[in-house]
């Protein structure tokens, strides 16, 4: 090739890898933060990643972006390996334009979403940016209303993760929020929809960038953040852990990983995890440390709805969805935030056909008027769909307390689950063998002279009669009642028999998901 050609091309790269100059690269360092580049150059396999688009630039020319230099537009944008798999991927550029979304700059990202669909690979968009290009007009709302549409049309089909690694205000947040996981970055990742500014204006609140739309926020107070990490380089070894239960597309398996067993002091642990006294609260994450393989479970939303709890982890190898109540916050009950968290996980879970394992221990749905005046009825009624709708393998545990509704709601034989265990301190009942006990033996209790003596009697009674797993075994509700050390075997055993099942569902467009 022409020497004067190699060098003008040469001379393009490296304007073009520069980005916004050395001196807002040093400001962006200096914020905490790294460049786009080095987010990519963290994230792929070295040598693999292949940029596309590079040259591509604005074509704007009102108020004064005839004279706007930006270097690619404000975003990087590629694919390569991912510990040797295909992932697209996308990293805005604060030092180019604020990182601002125009016609050309939404364009390049359109192209990535595309190729990843097409490609049935994952894409992982990192986003830093100050908002709409407003220069161009409804050109870069365009630009947003394209990429809704692309993640919309995705979802379901390749794993899409949104990373917050500077601000994203506006319209912005809302692709984030259509993907299927949102992971920032504490100090430095901001979401809102309107900025302190906006807020102090109309409504005459203070509030921080911080405060409003932080990591912590969203980890702790909204639900919008999966997880969050002190800084980039946990982001990025988080974010590349998460992509190790993620299958590539709904039609291909996770990735391959070695059959392990238990923490020995954990598995040796589980029988003494759930308390005899049903009343007794406990940490169910304990449990499942020691079913799943070693080091394998990952807790998502893990400080938002704490009394459920889920995330992924492996049994013998093989990658499962584990969704359980938490007795240790609020009993375990099911309230309105607890229900959208389960419910949004059973369907990512089913969409990429990941084996659910639900462990049940519930009183039922909290009570107040917080919770009816806020929608218990019908957020709760997204947890029954998500279960009815699964069609992947689908394998309940009942602890202790399976009450009423909740029980129901909580992946029982009713709503679909393929095997359901249960421990000898199982309770499966319409409602707790106290209360049950104290309306239908009301006039007995009241007749006896030893009231307290009559109740604990009649509560025996009820519990034996009516609430005992056994009771459910007889009626084929429960296939199988296990000792606590009997059970992470009978799991495996159970993912075994069920975990390539094959389901069919009535032809329809789609259903219409209680909102």
């Amino acid at each position: 090739m022409d020497n004067d050609r190699t060098k003008d091309l040469e001379s393009r790269r490296q304007r073009v890898l520069a980005g916004g100059g050395e001196a807002r690269q040093a400001k962006q360092r200096k914020q905490g933060k790294w460049t786009a580049r080095q987010r990519l150059g963290a994230l792929y396999d070295p040598g693999t990643f292949q940029e596309l688009g590079m040259f591509v630039e604005h074509r704007s020319t009102d108020f004064g972006m005839d004279q706007a230099d930006a270097p690619g537009d404000g975003v990087v944008t590629g694919f390569g390996q991912v510990d040797g798999r295909l992932v697209y991927a996308f990293a805005q550029d604060f030092t180019v334009l604020g990182g601002s979304l125009g016609e050309m700059h939404a364009r390049k990202i359109h192209v990535i979403q595309d190729l990843a669909l097409k490609s049935g690979a994952p894409i992982i968009a990192m986003a830093d940016s100050g908002g709409a290009r407003i220069q161009e007009g409804i050109d870069s709302l365009n630009g947003y209303g394209e990429i809704f549409r692309r993640n919309t049309m995705a979802s379901g089909v390749i794993p899409q993760i949104s990373v917050i690694v500077g601000p994203t205000a506006g319209g912005a947040v809302y692709s984030p929020a259509l993907t299927d996981f949102v992971l920032m970055a504490e100090g430095i990742g901001q979401m809102y929809i309107t900025g302190p500014q906006v807020i102090k204006a109309v409504t005459g609140e203070d509030v921080t960038h911080e405060a409003l739309g932080g990591a912590q926020t969203h980890a702790r107070k909204s639900g919008v953040a999966h997880l969050t990490f002190a800084d980039e380089t946990a982001l990025i070894a988080g974010l590349k852990r998460l992509l190790s239960y993620l299958p590539s597309n709904n039609l291909a398996p996770p990735p391959a990983h070695p059959a392990a067993e238990p923490d020995a002091r954990a598995a040796a642990a589980v029988e003494q995890v759930v308390p005899d006294d049903p009343n007794k609260p406990y940490d169910v994450r304990q449990l499942i440390f020691g079913l799943a393989d070693e080091g394998s479970f990952m807790e998502l939303q893990e400080a938002y709805a704490q009394n459920m709890v889920v995330g992924f982890g492996r049994l013998s190898g093989r990658v499962v969805a584990f969704c359980a109540n938490q007795p240790r916050i609020l009993a375990g009950c099911l309230d309105i935030d607890a229900s959208d968290k389960l419910a949004r996980f059973v369907r990512f879970a089913d969409a990429f056909h990941l084996p659910i394992v639900t462990l049940i221990d519930t009183p039922g749905y909290l009570p107040g008027t917080a919770q009816e005046y806020g929608g218990i009825i019908r957020h709760g009624a997204k947890v029954l769909y998500a279960y009815s709708e699964a069609s992947v393998a689908k394998i309940s545990v009942v602890l202790r307390k399976a009450y009423g509704g909740a029980y129901l709601a909580m992946c029982s034989k009713s709503l679909g689950a393929d095997l359901v265990l249960a421990l000898p301190t199982a309770e499966i009942a319409v409602m707790g063998p106290d209360g049950a006990a104290n309306i239908i033996f009301r006039s007995e209790i009241e007749a006896a002279r030893d009231q307290d003596a009559t109740r604990k009697r009649l509560v025996a009674e009820y519990r034996n009669r009516f609430s005992s797993p056994y009771v459910a075994a007889a009626r084929q509700y429960v296939d199988q009642v296990v000792t606590a050390g009997e059970l992470r075997p009978a799991l495996v055993a159970a993912l075994w028999a069920v975990g390539e099942k094959s389901e069919d569902r009535p032809a329809k467009k789609h259903g219409n998901i209680p909102l």
